[in-house]
């Protein structure tokens, strides 16, 4: 794949504005967590409930990001992105107030560290989905790196401001601080505004949406790969942030700035994983560079866990950090590249919860060791989970990035109607029916196998391939759809690489696209007249089954 230039992503205004407003939210966001971090340890000596902050931190990832992805795809982003800063600002405003009051208890703590992070949950989806918006697709694994790096550009010194805001002047000033981040992208977010893609459907409903999500990521082999292979990473490699507290209070008998300090090496080390990015990628396999990062941050694990020195400590987490920078940037850019812009948001979403699903029960559970066998051990035990992973790459080899055309093929026109169809009629059979030579039959099947895949991806149901047993030469491919909008959307959807399918097909059909024959079939009618608005015909393009 062909790599621009690093920095190319800043030649787009938008993308400046964004990526520098999000700079002060990355610091807010590091400085809360820090604060959290430090003052569950200072509220109780349980290292099980030090470790639930990690986990606060990373559930909501996993109840809440599927549908913070079929947000992102059914709904304005820039709207979605404005909302859940919002809430943040609020969330955080009204933690600062409760800590400045003495009110914070440990449960307490938790549960506003899971709301502040549910609302970073519903941005992420529209917030990375966002850069396919702005940039085009070649920029989008530098505009990963960047947004990458802001964040751990921030890691490297939020976490040390954070420690020392809480030694000085306590957790309330990190909390009202994470809330006062948030307004300059909230300011930048009401002055953007980007093309918004226009649609004559009806909004899909949220089941729908989720639906059509999982559908799609399950019938796409290495989109399962890559989120599987990303949800190991992060239960193993989530244990040193979940016990770093720990290994700063005990382990190396150290403060709140020790604690900020560790946390600031990991940051700084994950700059250089930024930066490692693009020659990796342009010089080794993906599945190479994953069970590299698999393996190094497994060794920087194990240094931390027999570590009693603040400096070799630091040394470990600032080798560690590009790993885990390299591996989950992969991840996602990986993720972004292998899926069309109509279910993206879903499938970072899937991604983000099983990822970081993985990261709340791998806290949790890590945690759970220490209690029993202490940090280095359950470090220790981690470190073997991960080359665990990095064997597994023999059986779930990560895909290259391949030059996909997911760009929709366009051009679709609606059929004119003798009924009157609603958006809501249905459910619909269809039936195209194809003329094909004998010696082209095992060209046919393969062809067909690949379109059963395209069709389910994009919302069919009961496919199903017939053979006219009086005309062996007559094909019939069936599916239904639940509604007439279902049927448009499902065409809709089809992307350019996809049609290359279809164009083969009518290539083998005898007589061409001229010769197939598509019958639309409704089984029945569920609406009343007058109940939904009527369908708009004025398409231009070509007419497709």
């Amino acid at each position: 794949m062909t790599q621009p230039s690093f920095l190319a992503p800043f030649r787009n205004p938008d993308f400046r504005a964004l990526w520098s407003a999000t700079l002060f939210t990355n610091l807010g966001a590091l400085v809360q967590v820090t604060a959290a971090g430090w003052m569950m340890a200072s509220l109780t000596n349980s290292p099980s409930m030090v470790s639930l902050v990690q986990s606060a931190n990373t559930l909501p990832f996993m109840l809440l990001a599927l549908v913070a992805g079929a947000l992102a795809d059914n709904f304005e982003r820039r709207t979605v992105l404005i909302w859940s800063q919002s809430f943040v600002v609020a969330a955080s405003a009204v933690l600062a107030v409760l800590a400045v009051m003495g009110l914070v208890t440990p449960w307490l703590l938790l549960g506003f560290t899971f709301l502040i992070a549910g609302g970073g949950v519903i941005f992420l989806p529209s917030w990375q989905a966002s850069m396919g918006d702005i940039l085009p697709r070649e920029d989008l694994p530098s505009a990963v790196s960047l947004n990458s790096m802001s964040y751990n550009l921030m890691r490297g010194i939020g976490p040390a401001i954070g420690g020392a805001i809480v030694a000085w002047v306590g957790a309330a000033a990190a909390f009202a601080l994470n809330a006062l981040s948030c307004l300059p992208l909230i300011a930048v977010l009401l002055r953007w505004h980007p093309e918004v893609p226009k649609s004559d459907l009806p909004r899909e409903t949220l089941g729908a949406a989720l639906a059509a999500g999982l559908r799609y990521a399950l019938l796409s082999p290495a989109l399962v790969r890559v989120i599987l292979r990303g949800g190991i990473f992060g239960f193993a490699a989530v244990s040193v942030l979940g016990l770093l507290p720990l290994i700063a209070r005990d382990q190396l008998q150290g403060t709140a700035m020790t604690y900020g300090l560790l946390l600031g090496a990991f940051g700084f080390g994950a700059i250089g994983g930024v930066l490692l990015n693009r020659p990796l990628y342009a010089r080794c396999r993906n599945e190479t560079i994953v069970r590299i990062s698999f393996l190094g941050f497994a060794a920087g694990m194990v240094v931390l866990a027999l570590s009693s020195s603040l400096l070799l400590s630091c040394v470990a987490l600032l080798a560690m950090g590009p790993f885990w920078v390299i591996a989950l940037s992969l991840f996602t850019v990986a993720v972004q590249l292998s899926t069309p812009r109509w279910v993206v948001g879903r499938a970072l979403s899937l991604f983000q919860t099983t990822a970081y699903g993985g990261m709340a029960a791998g806290a949790w559970l890590w945690g759970y060791l220490a209690d029993r066998i202490g940090e280095g051990g359950s470090l220790c035990a981690a470190a073997a989970l991960l080359m665990v992973g990095a064997v597994l790459g023999l059986w779930m080899r990560q895909p290259d990035f391949e030059e996909v055309d997911l760009a929709p093929v366009g051009g679709f026109v609606a059929p004119k109607l003798a009924l009157d169809i609603r958006y809501r009629s249905g459910p619909f059979m269809i039936l195209v029916e194809y003329d094909i030579a004998e010696a082209d039959v095992p060209a046919f099947l393969a062809l067909m196998r690949e379109r059963r895949k395209i069709r389910l991806r994009d919302g069919a149901h009961n496919w199903a391939l017939m053979r006219d047993a009086e005309r062996p030469q007559r094909w019939f491919e069936s599916y239904h759809v639940p509604t007439w909008s279902d049927y448009l959307r499902h065409n809709e959807r089809r992307t350019r690489s996809d049609g290359r399918n279809f164009d083969a097909l009518v290539a083998l059909n005898r007589g061409g696209a001229e010769a197939l024959r598509v019958h639309r079939l409704i089984e029945r009618q569920t609406v009343p007249p007058g109940d939904d608005f009527p369908v708009r015909l004025s398409r231009d393009g070509p007419l497709l089954p």
